[in-house]
């Protein structure tokens, strides 16, 4: 267990010196802050992935064929590694391609009890804030449906709706808002 924590440390540092050699312009305190924030999140998460049993596995083709090291949900080669299921326009109907992806996760999810995951519901910019609250909560819910069909507890899945609140693309135009109509399964 110590071994384990002290991998997440170790990882929680790398993200915290790779990320202090960017060669960007000086980050206000604010944006100092949020980075810092997320950076976190990782570092909660590497200590999660731990604890669940899950760093540390060893597989092969991973970033361009070289060995890679790590659980399931960061590597490039599983399909836990997507994390986003889009949406038609004025949808919440989970499109059949996404249907594996979704039964993946849940297969993940029910195998490990302890972990938790939040599904968050995502709209792009049309309608009102209102409307894309209620339809990233709509979209949230038909994704936790499958996910509970496949065995997850309840008590595993936490919903939340941001509308159009965390644009993932900005831009006026269709290749912007299918980005922006999603759900994501944060881990």
């Amino acid at each position: 267990m110590n071994e384990k924590r002290t991998a997440a440390i170790a990882l929680g540092l790398t993200v915290l010196i790779i990320g202090g050699c960017s060669t960007s312009p000086e980050k206000t305190p604010e944006e100092q802050s949020a980075v810092t924030a997320e950076e976190v999140e990782v570092t909660d998460v590497s200590i999660q992935a731990a604890d669940a049993g899950t760093a540390g596995a060893m597989t092969e083709g991973g970033a361009g064929g070289r060995d890679w090291a790590g659980g399931p949900l960061e590597d490039p080669d599983s399909l836990l590694y997507t994390q986003t299921v889009y949406f038609a326009f004025d949808s919440s109907e989970v499109d059949a391609k996404y249907h594996d992806l979704v039964a993946a996760h849940a297969e993940y999810l029910a195998s490990n009890p302890s972990l938790t995951v939040r599904v968050e519901g995502h709209g792009d910019e049309r309608g009102s804030r209102e409307y894309n609250i209620g339809l990233g909560e709509r979209r949230a819910n038909a994704v936790r449906r499958l996910l509970e069909a496949g065995g997850v507890a309840q008590g595993q899945l936490v919903i939340v709706s941001y509308g159009e609140e965390r644009l993932a693309a900005s831009g006026q135009h269709e290749e912007a808002w299918a980005l922006n109509r999603r759900v994501e399964l944060v881990y």
